[in-house]
């Protein structure tokens, strides 16, 4: 497989991801909607369902939608991304890539969509909150753990049970983004995807809206370091996973 279609599989996918998944956070929180203060439950369910569509729009790329499900494969020493995608520099930056990308322009469209709303929201907080994920008690360093441990869960499970998305199934991948938003996704609002928060919020800082305000740059690294990282340890540990019964005493 070439790593432009690759690319474009990433793209359509993450743009899926995005547009339905910041598409589900608009109708709870944006003033005049038909979901206005749906909740978090199905802010979560939205999430799940993105997922499951995105994964089926990338299913040839392997579906990663994601840098820390990448960061993850990289890290656990798998030889394929995808069939017929070797593992090296050049096809991991063309995921990283597409799934920038993709988020960016799926939250677009999204914005596109909820237009009207946007201009008649007057919280500037609940604008950006469409875009990006914020914590509901700001710590950096619990942040970045929340963020560690949702993103390790998630990878870790892709990982030990399916070795890709696609393999393990978009039912399966979207139930688990619901468990880990239901489970743990109080903190932070669980970004457990450094492209999924990233591109929206460049996203929100460019495109026009009424009463805008920050995008809150100093929160942004947070969801990018700590999904990588947490991505990354589970890409290590489902690694040693299969030769733990082997080292144990009997």
């Amino acid at each position: 497989m070439s790593l432009g279609i690759v690319f474009l599989s990433e793209v359509f996918g993450t743009a899926m991801l995005t547009l339905l998944g910041c598409g589900v956070v608009a109708n709870v929180a944006l003033r005049g909607t038909k979901g206005n203060n749906g909740g978090f439950l199905m802010v979560t369910w939205g999430w799940g369902i993105a997922v499951f569509s995105g994964v089926y729009v990338a299913a040839q790329s392997g579906a990663h939608l994601n840098p820390a499900v990448t960061f993850g494969l990289l890290l656990n020493g798998k030889k394929l991304y995808a069939p017929g995608v070797p593992v090296d520099a050049a096809s991991t930056l063309t995921y990283f890539g597409g799934e920038m990308l993709g988020a960016f322009l799926g939250a677009v469209v999204m914005w596109l969509a909820y237009r009207q709303h946007f201009d008649a929201e007057p919280e500037p907080a609940s604008q950006l909150a469409v875009f990006s994920t914020g914590p509901a008690i700001r710590s950096n360093l619990w942040n970045v753990v929340t963020e560690i441990i949702g993103t390790f869960v998630l990878v870790f499970v892709i990982l030990t049970f399916g070795g890709t998305p696609s393999g393990l199934g978009p039912l399966s991948v979207a139930l688990l983004v619901v468990g880990i938003g239901v489970s743990l996704g109080g903190p932070t609002g669980y970004a457990i995807n450094p492209a999924r928060d990233l591109g929206p919020r460049i996203a929100h800082a460019l495109l026009p809206m009424k009463g805008k305000g920050s995008s809150d740059w100093s929160y942004s690294w947070i969801p990018v370091v700590g999904p990588l990282v947490g991505g990354g340890l589970a890409g290590i540990v489902a690694a040693v996973v299969p030769i733990i019964p082997a080292v144990l005493p009997k």
